[in-house]
């Protein structure tokens, strides 16, 4: 055993997250692709369709992204009218995303996209649930 090891790209649990991230976001494409929408976008989407609408604030951090990846993406879903944005009228610097009518119809068109993904990814629905906890457990104390 090196006094290297610990830092070869195999014994990196950055790395194996990365490529798998990557891996996952393939599958996605091809059916994403069927509703003309990117990853990053059917995120947005996903909150939305969860809250209806939330203040852009809201979105950035339930996606954990920051608003000069968030801002594009809503002007994006907002010129293919899924989502609308207006300024709250109690204070004009919150920002609110609301979903329209073509964004709920989208909605029940992307009901089956989690079982599609799932079913390519050959692992148990058990396992998968079981790996899904394990990541949030690290996320979430890695946010701490």
């Amino acid at each position: 055993m090196s006094k290297y090891d610990n830092l070869k790209l195999d014994n990196q649990i950055c790395f194996s997250l990365y490529a798998v991230s990557r891996e996952i976001i393939k599958l996605y494409k091809p059916i994403l692709d069927e509703l003309k929408l990117t990853y990053t976008q059917y995120l947005v989407m996903l909150v939305l369709w969860e809250e209806n609408k939330a203040t852009v604030k809201h979105l950035g951090n339930r996606l954990h992204l920051d608003s000069g990846t968030l801002t594009p993406l809503l002007k994006k879903l907002e010129f293919m009218e899924l989502i609308e944005k207006y300024r709250s009228k109690e204070d004009d610097r919150v920002v609110f995303a609301e979903l329209t009518s073509k964004g709920r119809e989208l909605q029940e068109k992307s009901k089956d996209v989690p079982n599609k993904v799932l079913c390519n990814m050959n692992f148990s629905e058990d396992k998968i649930k079981q790996l899904k906890e394990g990541i949030d457990e690290l996320l979430f104390s890695l946010k701490k």
